[in-house]
């Protein structure tokens, strides 16, 4: 069978250095100079390329095309004074027929570098020209060291939609978002870096809007380097697409100079076009063989499980995102990337991951990029795509198993127990991933690699997790099919909402035990917004299609969720004050590593834990003695006493070297936390009260 040339091959990336990059691929979409504008394009197998440009105030109103000639790698161009700030175009493309070619001259096509984006109707899309300039004053990136960052994960709609010290102009906007009552809410809840769900133009899928409903969190990008215009205030958007832009400027800036990083939830591994057949806005009918993973008879091969995944074997589509990272980075100052089932850029022409892969590679070593943190979400659909631990160093990773043995061992376990009188599995795992889950990341990476998280914008919010055993999500149109089945979570006694006060202090304890596990364990600690105050969905595990008070943040606080936001504030403080508790490295025998902490692990007597105290699945007690090596900026020593069970236990503190006394910080035991508990000496009991966890400074 014949079939189509494949496009580009990963030639340029044999040495994983950006600056090697093809420099063909320079400058591509439009450039303003001199009165005039340049569109470039890349299409390696289209025949003819037009420009068309739009009236200013008829969006379907044709007024001018303008051909592209073609240069050399795959370069079309135009030069012409028509491209202007403000202006809407589109491009057609005409090419071959054949597998995996998809042109169509007909087609109305998005600049994949467009930097503004409007959107006339459903699915239909104009490339906007937009002016980049911005007043920056000198402010700086914050800058926060990865031991030092606490990741608050937030929807820039969801989060400032309600908030009654926001005005109402700005609910729901970027704007909102950098609001002085914005900034108070994250500086006194101690986060220093807020990951915005994607904010990349998208779109909503056709079934999703046939049902009424909508593509809420926002996986379904449209282009990389333009904003989603509906998170703009209302004046932004009657302004148009450089407004839009300015308005993500001003917030990011406004959160620099509170301190405050932006990271962004980036989509690089499909796009909206979704299979073939469905919706066409760019790359498809740009050069479809060259940007998606197919077969040789032109089907899509998708690891996304979203109809198509971009094929970073190529590098059109390698440098595109590339490009999009340089421009966020630089042009809108952004600080960090978690990149969305990061797997898909990893995989060669052959489709199998590496970490090695010249991509991956090359954005670790751009120097355009050196300092901004770079988060792998690490798994994927395909073949191989679960990839926990297999990033290379300079990555940081979601650590699902973080998240899933805290889960266990703080819910799931428990209900076990109360099932079948016994536990499962014993604390050993679980003191694994307190300690930085030192047996998924290598040496060379350190605990720095782990993001650690129990909750995140897909699956249970905190207060779901411990409220219901199964999902809720009929109302997403997908007849409960949808959104994950094994949650790990537990109801303590009654599904959903209920009066009992007995069960409602068991959960209100239990979201205190995951949040003090999250924010005192060795790792990034990522907390997504509203769990700090116990947000529900009504059990909704999958909510992704709901713009509605279901997602919405609710700022009116009953005081048990006032109680539950104190805990973090404290959680936060004392994770800042206290370099034992986040190391930038693992320790040595030799305890000479500056930035590691040192663990020593004691039973509930005291006493050094025993192998089959390790082993026991009964045993759920211990004692986390973590104290920063001599060399460390600010060492200090913490006791972190943690006990598993629903039934009390009598806890005798160790008696340490160089420690006269223990300086209690934090409980989980109380519903409202507690700083004036007098210090107790070694050697010293008390009654933990289960399941429950005790902070100490040891002095």
């Amino acid at each position: 069978m014949t079939t189509a040339p494949a496009g580009p091959t990963t030639a340029a990336f044999e040495t994983p250095h950006a600056g090697l990059l093809s420099d063909v691929y320079d400058d591509l979409g439009v450039r303003l100079h001199d009165g005039v504008g340049t569109l470039r394009l890349w299409s390696e197998h289209a025949t003819a390329v037009e420009l068309v440009i739009f009236d200013d105030d008829d969006p379907d109103w044709i007024v001018d095309t303008v051909p592209l000639t073609r240069e050399g790698g795959g370069i079309w161009e135009a030069t012409t004074p028509e491209l202007r700030v403000g202006v809407s175009y589109s491009i057609r493309v005409d090419g071959p027929h054949g597998p995996g070619m998809t042109f169509n001259p007909a087609t109305l096509l998005i600049d994949p570098y467009a930097r503004g984006l409007s959107s006339p109707g459903i699915h239909s899309w104009r490339s906007v020209v937009v002016d980049d300039c911005f007043d920056w004053g000198g402010v700086p990136k914050p800058a926060t060291p990865l031991d030092r960052t606490v990741v608050y994960e937030a929807h820039v709609r969801g989060l400032t939609k309600r908030h009654p010290g926001v005005p109402a102009a700005l609910h729901g906007t970027y704007a909102g978002m950098a609001h002085p009552a914005m900034i108070e809410h994250y500086r006194s809840l101690g986060v220093t870096a807020i990951e915005l769900l994607p904010v990349h133009a998208f779109a909503s899928e056709p079934r999703l809007l046939q049902l009424g409903l909508t593509n809420y969190w926002g996986y379904n990008s449209v282009g990389f380097f333009a904003p989603h215009t509906a998170y703009a205030t209302a004046a932004a958007q009657a302004e148009g697409a450089t407004a839009v832009l300015r308005e993500v400027k001003g917030m990011v800036k406004l959160l620099h100079e509170a301190g405050i990083e932006v990271i962004l939830d980036v989509v690089f591994n499909h796009t909206a076009e979704q299979g073939l057949g469905e919706p066409r806005s760019s790359f498809r009918g740009i050069d479809n063989r060259s940007y998606y993973r197919q077969a040789e008879d032109g089907s899509y091969i998708d690891v996304t499980g979203c109809g198509n995944s971009l094929d970073t074997s190529t590098d059109a589509a390698a440098r595109l995102i590339l490009d999009s990272l340089r421009y966020w980075a630089n042009e809108v100052q952004i600080d960090g990337f978690r990149f969305d089932l990061a797997p898909v850029l990893g995989r060669d022409a052959t489709h199998t991951f590496t970490p090695e892969h010249p991509l991956l590679q090359a954005i670790l070593a751009d120097p355009s990029l050196a300092g901004v943190k770079m988060i792998a979400e690490p798994w994927d659909v395909g073949m191989g795509g679960w990839q926990t631990g297999g990033f290379s160093a300079g990555w940081s990773e979601w650590n699902d198993r973080y998240r899933d043995r805290v889960r266990n061992f703080w819910l799931s376990d428990i209900d076990y127990s109360r099932r079948a009188s016994v536990t499962p599995v014993g604390i050993g795992g679980f003191a694994t991933r307190l300690a930085g889950s030192a047996n998924t990341f290598s040496a060379e990476r350190g605990p720095l690699a782990s993001v650690n998280f129990v909750t995140a914008h897909d699956g249970f919010t905190l207060h779901d997790l411990v409220a219901y055993d199964s999902k809720r999500n009929d109302a997403n149109g997908e007849h409960g099919r949808d959104g994950a089945d094994t949650n790990r979570s537990f109801n303590h006694g009654f599904e959903g909402p209920t009066d009992d006060a007995g069960v409602l202090s068991l959960r209100r304890r239990a979201m205190r035990n995951l949040l003090g596990t999250l924010l005192l364990s060795a790792g990034v600690p990522m907390l997504t917004a509203g769990d700090e105050i116990g947000r529900t969905q009504g059990g909704n595990n999958n909510a992704y299609c709901h713009d509605s008070a279901l997602t919405w943040y609710d700022w009116s606080l009953q005081p048990w969720q006032e109680d539950l936001r104190a805990h973090v504030e404290v959680l936060t403080r004392i994770r800042r004050e206290n370099p034992a508790l986040r190391p930038v490295r693992f320790a040595h025998a030799e305890m000479t590593v500056p930035g590691a902490s040192v663990i020593d692990w004691y039973d509930e007597g005291g006493r050094t834990m025993s192998v089959e105290q390790w082993t026991n699945p009964s045993h759920r007690t211990l004692q986390y003695d973590a104290r920063s090596t001599p060399e460390t900026e600010g060492a200090n020593r913490t006791l972190l006493v943690v006990h598993g069970r629903e039934s009390d236990i009598e806890i005798t503190l160790p008696e340490l070297d160089d420690v006269t006394r223990f300086v209690p910080l934090w409980s989980s035991v109380d519903e409202r936390p507690q700083t004036d508990a007098a210090p107790l000496s070694p050697g010293d009991g008390f009654t933990a009260t289960g399941p429950s966890m005790y902070l100490f400074r040891a002095e």
